[in-house]
C-alpha cells in the first residue's frame, strides 16, 4: 500500500504541485492585502510569476511554427482536408452554441437591470476604449491572416489607427473626418505564423522526398521544444502562485467591485460552467462515447495554469505535452489541431463577450431586437477567432459588438474593471474546448483508421476465397505448394494441353 502511494504521488506529483501553488496563492494574496504594499512592492512580488510568463511565451513562436509545419507534414492531403474540416464545424458550433447560451443566460439573470449609476468616480474605474469601425476590426483580421513580413509577425501585428483630417466643404463650413491609417502594434500575430505554418506543411509533403529533411528539421526542432517544456512545467506551481498571490494584492476595493458588479460576474462564470462543465462535456460523449471527465482529469495542470496565467498562447505547451502523455492524443493530431484552436477556437471569450454586449444594453436601457440579438451571436463568432490568446485579449473585441449593434463603448471601463476575475474562467473554458476537440478528432482518426485495416483485410481474405489459378492470384497471396498435383504427374504434353 505504501509502495501504491507513493507510485502515485510519483505520477501525479506536477497535477499536486499546481493545484497546491493555486491554494497557496489565494492565501499569499490574502495575507499580503493587509500590509499596504507599494506598487513597487506588489511588481517585486510579482516577479517569479512574470519569469513563469516569459519563459512560456518564449517557447510559443517555435512550437506554434514547428508542430504545424511537422502536423501538416505527416498527415496525407485526405486525412488533412478531413480533419480539418471536422475541426472547423467542431469549433463554429462549439463558439455559436457559447453565444447563444450567454445571450440566454443574460436575458435570464438580468445582470446589467438597475445597475446604471455604477461608473461612480470613486470606483477608480479605467477609461474608456477608443472606438474601431466594425469594418475595419474585420479587415484587420485578413490582413493580419497574410502577413508582410514573417519575421516582423513574431512580434508585431497590423491594427488600423484613425486620423482626423479637416475639410472644407463647398459651402464654406469645416468639417472633421476619419480617416483609416495602418500601424503596427506589439504582439505576436499568431493567425498570420498559423496560416503560413499549415500552408508550408503541405507544400513539404507535396515535394516528397526532397522536402524529407526539412520536415525532419522541424521535427527534431519541436521535440527540442518540448523537452524545454517539459523542464518549464516544474517552476508552474511557483510561477502560479505568486501570480494569482499578486493579482489578488493589485485590487484596491475588490468588495466594492464584486458587490456591484456581482451578478454580471455571476451571470459570466455560470455560462463557463455550463458550457465547459455541461455542454462540451456532452459533445465530447456524443462522439466518442467516453467518459470526458477521465479525460479532463489528465489535463488538471494546463487547466490550472490557464487559471493562473488567463493565455490561451501560455497555457499551449504544457497543454501539448499532457494531453499527448496522460490522454494518449496522438502527436500528429494534437501538434496540428492545438495551435490552431488556441488561436480560432474561444468559447469562453465568445460567452464574456456576449454578456458583456447584453450587460452593457440592460445598462443603457436598450431593449435587444431580434436582429441586434443576430448581430451579437454572429459578430461574436467570428470576433473570437480574431481575439489574442493573451490576458485581456476578449475585451477589445468587445468594441466591435458594441459598435455593431449601436451601443456607446464607453461603458467599457466596467468590464475592464473586473476583467481579472471572468478572464480567468474564460481561459479555462477555452483551452478545454481545444482539448475536447483535439481528443474527438484523435477518436475519429483511430476509428478510420481501424475501418481501412478491415477493409484491407476483408479485400485479402476475398481474394483468397475466389483464387481460380495461380496466375489469377493476388500478387499479396502466397502459397506453399505453388505446382499442383496434377501439373506434377502429367507428362509435358499434358502440361501443354492444359496451359
Amino acid at each position: 500500500r505504501l509502495r501504491g502511494c507513493r507510485g502515485f504521488l510519483r505520477r501525479n506529483a506536477l497535477v499536486l504541485l499546481t493545484v497546491s501553488g493555486v491554494v497557496a496563492g489565494v492565501a499569499l494574496g490574502a495575507a499580503v492585502r493587509g500590509a499596504a504594499l507599494s506598487p513597487a512592492q506588489v511588481a517585486y512580488l510579482a516577479f517569479p510569476g512574470e519569469l513563469l510568463l516569459r519563459m512560456l511565451r518564449m517557447v510559443i513562436l517555435p512550437l506554434v511554427v514547428c508542430s504545424l509545419v511537422s502536423g501538416a507534414a505527416s498527415l496525407d492531403t485526405r486525412s488533412l482536408g478531413r480533419l480539418g474540416g471536422i475541426a472547423l464545424a467542431y469549433f463554429l458550433g462549439t463558439t455559436l452554441l457559447a453565444s447563444g447560451l450567454a445571450v440566454a443566460l443574460g436575458f435570464i439573470v438580468r445582470p446589467g437591470a438597475g445597475a446604471s449609476a455604477l461608473n461612480t468616480p470613486g470606483m477608480g474605474l479605467p477609461g474608456a476604449l477608443p472606438s474601431k469601425e466594425t469594418v475595419d476590426s474585420f479587415l484587420d483580421l485578413v490582413r493580419n491572416l497574410f502577413p508582410a513580413n514573417l519575421v516582423a509577425a513574431a512580434f508585431r501585428t497590423y491594427a488600423t489607427e484613425y486620423k482626423m483630417l479637416l475639410r472644407n466643404t463647398t459651402s464654406g463650413n469645416v468639417t472633421l473626418e476619419k480617416i483609416p491609417v495602418g500601424s503596427e502594434i506589439e504582439g505576436m500575430n499568431i493567425l498570420g505564423l498559423v496560416l503560413f505554418a499549415l500552408v508550408l506543411g503541405v507544400a513539404l509533403k507535396k515535394l516528397g522526398q526532397e522536402g524529407e529533411d526539412l520536415i525532419r528539421f522541424f521535427n527534431s526542432f519541436n521535440e527540442a521544444t518540448m523537452v524545454l517544456v517539459s523542464w518549464i512545467m516544474w517552476y508552474v506551481p511557483i510561477g502560479i502562485m505568486f501570480l494569482v498571490g499578486s493579482k489578488i494584492v493589485e485590487m484596491e476595493d475588490i468588495v466594492l467591485l464584486v458587490t456591484s458588479l456581482g451578478k454580471y460576474i455571476f451571470a459570466s462564470i455560470l455560462g463557463h460552467f455550463i458550457h465547459g462543465g455541461i455542454i462540451l462535456p456532452l459533445i465530447y460523449f456524443a462522439a466518442t462515447r467516453q467518459n470526458p471527465y477521465r479525460f479532463l482529469l489528465g489535463l488538471i495542470t494546463p487547466l490550472a495554469t490557464a487559471f493562473a496565467t488567463c493565455s490561451s498562447s501560455a497555457t499551449l505547451p504544457s497543454m501539448i505535452k499532457c494531453i499527448e502523455e496522460n490522454n494518449g492524443v496522438d502527436k500528429r493530431i494534437s501538434r496540428f489541431i492545438l495551435p490552431i484552436g488556441a488561436t480560432v477556437n474561444m468559447d469562453g471569450a465568445a460567452i464574456f463577450q456576449c454578456m458583456a454586449a447584453v450587460f452593457i444594453a440592460q445598462l443603457n436601457n436598450v431593449d435587444l431586437n431580434p436582429g441586434q440579438i443576430f448581430t451579437i451571436l454572429v459578430t461574436a463568432t467570428a470576433s473570437s477567432v480574431g481575439a489574442a490568446g493573451v490576458p485581456a485579449g476578449g475585451v477589445l473585441t468587445i468594441a466591435i459588438i458594441l459598435e455593431a449593434i449601436g451601443l456607446p463603448t464607453n461603458d467599457l471601463s466596467l468590464i475592464l474593471a473586473v476583467d481579472w476575475i471572468v478572464d480567468r474562467t474564460t481561459t479555462v473554458v477555452n483551452v478545454e474546448g481545444d482539448a475536447l476537440g483535439a481528443g474527438i478528432l484523435n477518436y475519429l482518426n483511430e476509428k478510420d483508421k481501424k475501418e481501412r485495416e478491415q477493409e484491407l483485410k476483408e479485400v485479402t481474405v476475398e481474394a483468397i476465397a475466389n483464387n481460380k489459378s495461380e496466375t489469377e492470384t493476388s500478387p499479396l497471396v502466397t502459397h506453399k505448394n505453388p505446382v499442383s498435383k496434377t501439373s506434377s504427374t502429367a507428362d509435358p504434353e499434358s502440361k501443354e494441353s492444359v496451359l
